[in-house]
């Protein structure tokens, strides 16, 4: 091994070994964070040298310079660079844990507090043409994500924001983006990024929606459609625009997007674009923003990536997080079904929909091929149903969602690839007919039921294979999900 390769491994395993160790008091904490500055000065490298600026904004890491606030600068820097540990003993979940523990505890002075709660919509101080996009659209009363979310956005605070699916976390953002913009410029003034096209094209629909009465014009550029129409329309002027990162970013390169003017940036669905390896795109189109702009991330659930990004873009954002164990859907009644064996499932899938009145429902499958199989024989049997998975092209999703959206198909089968791009109020029933392979989807496939207040069921198929799975799922998210009642059909 190179002296290079010894000193890099050094620096990842002296990272790793602060991370991971407990350090109960800020006296210990700063002791061993002054041990290992002084190793990591010996091999050539200076934390307290390693200023991290990007584009045109520098991470932020409070005024005081102790010991251990200097090795969170460096240990920021090392996740962010991809230093993280390469070895199988490699633990992703203390990672995680030990991540979040320096975020939280040295933290409170990079995060802003804003505690007003309003119960109304009225109370909130926006305009009333946008008052009467929000009631038009079916909004009656606040969700508590915003009830606390909407006016400081308004304000222009920086807003990072934890909210779970079909609590109307879309429409926080979009709240505050048109109660912001100046409609007699019309240039893009606000740049919102979502991991896929789906979510982009909802997004574009909530806030055109939302801005009916206020003339607000919203594009959605996104891959899949036609460069010369996203000149075309962006050339026109737009107040708003919703994109994919790969997308938007080849507009702005292309300088048909101007950012001139955009005083407002969001990330939707962090998590998830985090996930897909967007990151570096991410930066990029933020390098090229104006350096004073309002930044809100909004994401169902927050890994430490997620929280990264605060540090990297933010100004003393206002936190807006729930806990874990919040994260349980309201209004979404959550139950299992035994089925013992696989190949039980079909007729127990079946013997559901013959005896229950369902307006509409989504049914979870994990992989494509599974999507195809329980298509054709829900059909067989003289089931309506709809299906899409990735391996369609896009022309023919937006079809089939298109006609789930209708109505004329009351059942869609799918992947999770899609989860988060489902928003279609008049679903009442989610059917696990997988449990999903990852607690963390779980929550993005409930939520496709009970939209935005209404009620909804989600049922869960459960081998004995999946026993394990949904233990962990329970535990996640510290719920207990009930063995489906003889009376469900009364819970539709």
């Amino acid at each position: 091994m190179s002296a290079r390769a010894t000193a890099e491994a050094v620096r990842r395993a002296a990272a790793w070994k602060l991370l991971c160790t407990s350090t109960d008091t800020a006296a210990r904490r700063d002791a061993s964070s002054q041990q290992l500055i002084s190793s990591l000065s010996s091999l050539g490298f200076d934390p307290r040298s390693s200023g991290i600026i990007h584009g045109k904004r520098t991470l932020s890491t409070h005024s005081a310079n102790s010991p251990s606030r200097i090795l969170i600068k460096f240990l920021l820097f090392t996740v962010m660079a991809g230093m993280a540990p390469e070895s199988s003993q490699f633990d992703a979940r203390q990672y995680d844990s030990r991540m979040n523990e320096l975020l939280g505890a040295d933290g409170e002075e990079f995060f802003a507090s804003y505690d007003e709660v309003y119960d109304s919509f009225d109370a909130m101080g926006l305009q009333e043409n946008l008052l009467r996009g929000i009631y038009a659209y079916g909004f009656e009363k606040p969700s508590a994500i915003q009830q606390r979310g909407i006016v400081p956005f308004c304000k222009g605070l920086d807003v990072i924001q934890q909210a779970q699916s079909g609590t109307g976390k879309t429409a926080t953002f979009c709240s505050g983006i048109l109660q912001q913009l100046d409609y007699g410029t019309v240039e893009c003034q606000a740049l919102v990024l979502a991991p896929t096209r789906e979510l982009a094209q909802q997004i574009e629909k909530v806030m055109r929606a939302l801005g009916d009465y206020l003339g607000v014009k919203v594009h959605a550029c996104v891959g899949g459609t036609i460069v010369r129409e996203d000149l075309r329309i962006l050339s026109s002027g737009v107040h708003v625009v919703v994109g994919t990162p790969g997308r938007v970013f080849d507009m702005l390169r292309r300088q048909s997007l101007r950012p001139d003017y955009i005083k407002i940036f969001v990330l939707d669905e962090a998590d998830e674009m985090l996930s897909r390896g967007f990151k570096d795109q991410i930066y990029d189109i933020f390098q090229l923003l104006p350096p004073k702009i309002q930044v809100g991330v909004f994401s169902a659930t927050m890994p430490p990536e997620a929280l990264e990004i605060t540090r990297k873009f933010m100004n003393k954002p206002v936190r807006i997080l729930v806990k874990r164990d919040e994260l349980t859907l309201e209004g979404i009644k959550q139950f299992h079904v035994n089925v013992e064996k696989e190949e039980w499932k079909l007729e127990t899938l079946c013997d559901l929909y013959e005896t229950l009145a369902i307006t509409q429902s989504v049914i979870f499958v994990n992989t494509r091929r599974k999507v195809d199989w329980l298509t054709d024989k829900m059909r067989s049997r003289d089931h309506t149903v709809s299906a899409t998975h990735g391996d369609m092209d896009q022309n023919t999703r937006d079809i089939i969602m298109r006609e789930f959206r209708s109505g004329s198909s009351r059942v869609l089968i799918t992947t999770d690839l899609l989860a988060r791009g489902i928003d279609v109020q008049q679903v009442s029933l989610v059917i696990n007919y997988d449990l999903p392979t990852q607690p963390e989807n779980y929550l993005h496939r409930i939520g496709r039921s009970g939209r935005f207040g209404r009620k909804g069921v989600a049922i869960n198929f459960v081998t004995k294979d999946d026993d394990r799975m949904l233990f962990d799922i329970q535990k996640f998210y510290n719920v207990v999900i009930e063995e489906l009642p003889a009376n469900v059909a009364d819970l539709l």
